[in-house]
């Protein structure tokens, strides 16, 4: 029989999630205060206990308390006593601290390759003509083995492709300079918002969140969103890519008695605001099929309506916390939310929502055969773990202590499109280019015949010379910047493939 992570109490009757239903996904909201944070912590730690690692954004601050051992307070053991807990303990989850900014915890970064166009265009805020351009530049990028890394290198890229524009639309398409201006202007917005401490280099390698420790609990990753999460769009394109990558990089493990990873979306309406459908619709799939990798997937926001429908209707495992209605916007939402669970005919599901107290919760979990149990009215569990921060001391103890710090702590900064745009650099793919290298040989060969000189040689050597057709003859630096990169291309495949949300598909 499949383990399971005891969540609640209904009646002194356990309501617990199936371990081997865990990847079907889940659901927790509920008003500001009624205690979604305390039932995310629960939920967390209780997978940590049977061995499987947990993603987590912390978004309040309050979530690092995972990390040390609860205190059985009388209040607490008043509350536990009056929902039939005999059985309670202090106790601690293992965790890794991470931070897009460097402040509280191992920095965590992406590159604009790995990135893609899709999330890119979310994150300038372009539209659908300034995206398409996005994705041209990208796409030349890609067959010319350039390498984005960092903002310099992406920056770099459009100006080069915006001063070209003419001799790349005869394979790419028309590429307009007003684009070119929109995308320039979104990146100096981006960077005033820090993006750049996001894009650059070591990446995060999606395995150092899949760790287990030596006990056998799995680790908790908890990233620092509290300064994040007022660069709303950078939040959501962080969590979305971070969700493309595992998709891409796990292996189909199909049903499993437990998952290799659960992921929480903390305030997940950020993720589907202003939104566009062909972008919802790749969540939607990326959703649907990252179970068959052993995630699981679960959403944590104020109101169901929050999630689309076509994501809504996969999560099974719902916790729902109390709502309130003062006007009929949040009374059509108190309606809506009851109609997602299945009903039980001891209660008016509707009146509950709006009765539920602190701590309280409408629960539904998935039976044995994948099914919706009927919504249960139940009290939360208090953590084993402490409710609150831990302290900034503690927090900067377990950063400097983890195994991981010195593999990400320092950025590195290696040979990438800005370098080799800057060192002169020759288009692979621009129409008629290799038909004039016939003509520019003979060119150099006159040029070295008609004038002589050892200088003359040297700097056709090592710097390339031009034929009267302006084809470009590489010399030994251009050569050795283009096999540099080669090899940098080389360590990501010899085949440039993008997966559903346009990152990078080893």
């Amino acid at each position: 029989m499949s383990e399971s992570i005891v969540i609640a109490k209904s009646q002194g009757k356990d309501l617990s999630i199936i371990a081997a239903l865990a990847n079907r996904h889940g659901l927790i909201t509920g008003a500001t205060g009624t205690g979604k944070t305390v039932t995310l912590q629960k939920m967390a730690e209780g997978f940590s206990k049977i061995g499987v690692p947990v993603f987590l954004a912390d978004v309040k601050g309050d979530l690092t308390g995972i990390g040390e051992k609860g205190i059985l307070s009388e209040k607490l053991q008043a509350r536990l006593a009056s929902i039939e807990v005999n059985d309670w303990q202090s106790d601690s989850s293992p965790i890794e601290l991470w931070d897009v900014f460097a402040e509280k915890g191992i920095p965590v970064r992406s590159t604009v390759s790995d990135i893609g166009p899709i999330l890119l265009s979310r994150l300038l805020d372009l539209n659908n003509v300034q995206s398409g351009v996005l994705q041209l530049i990208f796409k030349i990028a890609d067959d010319n083995n350039l390498l984005l890394i960092d903002f310099k290198d992406l920056r770099a890229l459009i100006q080069f492709v915006g001063d070209n524009a003419k001799k790349f639309t005869a394979q790419y398409g028309n590429i307009s300079l007003s684009s070119i201006g929109a995308i320039q202007r979104g990146l100096l917005t981006l960077e005033q918002q820090g993006a750049e401490f996001f894009l650059g280099e070591p990446m995060l390698n999606i395995q150092d969140l899949i760790q287990v420790n030596s006990e056998g609990y799995g680790i908790i990753n908890i990233l620092s969103a509290e300064k994040l999460y007022n660069s709303p769009k950078l939040y959501s394109v962080f969590l979305l890519w971070l969700l493309s990558e595992l998709f891409e990089h796990l292996p189909e493990v199909g049903d499993l008695d437990k998952p290799k990873l659960v992921f929480f979306f903390d305030e997940a309406h950020l993720l589907f605001n202003d939104i566009s459908p062909a972008l919802l619709q790749k969540i939607e799939q990326v959703v649907r099929l990252i179970r068959s990798k052993g995630v699981g997937v679960y959403f944590a926001s104020q109101n169901p309506t929050d999630i689309p429908d076509t994501i809504l209707g996969q999560l099974g495992n719902r916790v729902q916390h109390a709502l309130r209605a003062f006007t009929p916007k949040d009374q059509k939402a108190v309606k809506t939310a009851a109609q997602t669970m299945r009903a039980n005919p001891s209660f008016d599901t509707e009146k509950a929502i709006m009765e539920l107290g602190v701590g309280e919760a409408l629960i539904s979990f998935l039976d044995e055969k994948g099914r919706p149990n009927m919504v249960e009215r139940g009290y939360i569990i208090a953590p084993s773990s402490k409710m609150g921060a831990m302290s900034p001391d503690n927090q900067a103890s377990i950063i400097h202590q983890s195994r991981f710090y010195h593999k990400y702590a320092q950025t590195l900064d290696r040979q990438s499109a800005y370098e080799v745009l800057k060192a002169g650099f020759s288009l692979n793919n621009i129409p008629n280019q290799d038909n004039n290298s016939s003509d520019d040989k003979s060119d150099d060969t006159n040029n070295k015949q008609n004038n002589g000189g050892l200088l003359n040689f040297l700097s056709t050597l090592l710097f390339g010379s031009k034929g009267p057709k302006g084809g470009q003859h590489d010399g030994i630096t251009q050569q050795i910047a283009k096999s540099a990169t080669r090899q940098v291309v080389n360590q990501i495949g010899k085949q440039i493939t993008r997966g559903i949300l346009g990152g990078f598909k080893k």
